[in-house]
Order: C-alpha cells, then structure tokens, then sequence
C-alpha cells in the first residue's frame, strides 16, 4: 500500500475574515443560549435558565461586534 501525503484537513473558519467568524461564533452562542434556557425551563432549573439567557446575550453582542468590524474593513 503506498502512503498517502494528506494533511490534516483545516478547519474553514481559519480563513474568514474577523468579522465573519465573529458573526458565527456569536450565532453559535445564541442557539447554545437558547437551547440552555428552554432546558432550564423544562427542568425548572433557574440558574440554566439564566445561564442559558446570558449566553444568548453573549452571542448576540458578540454579533454586533462582527457587524462592527465589517464596517470598518477588519
């Protein structure tokens, strides 16, 4: 068998402007928030909840801050 010459394969987030990943990193944050919040919810579990809820605003700064950079070019 001859020995393949693959490298490990990159991740494609390595190549988005800062902006971008930012943009995605926050709409991660917000779906994990959101997906805290209603399981804190459904166990009546107060402190998920809140986690959940300052997760989803987390991301959605985080957001802003993509939308931000953007403006400016970065």
């Amino acid at each position: 068998m001859a020995a393949h010459n693959l490298r490990p394969a990159e991740p494609r987030i390595s190549y988005m402007k800062s902006s971008t990943k930012d943009k995605i990193k926050g709409a991660a944050e917000r779906v994990k928030g959101g997906a805290k919040e209603n399981a804190g919810r459904a166990t009546k579990s107060r402190d998920m909840e809140a986690s959940g809820t300052a997760d989803k605003a987390g991301g959605k700064i985080r957001s802003k801050v993509g939308d931000v950079k953007k403006v400016f070019g970065k």
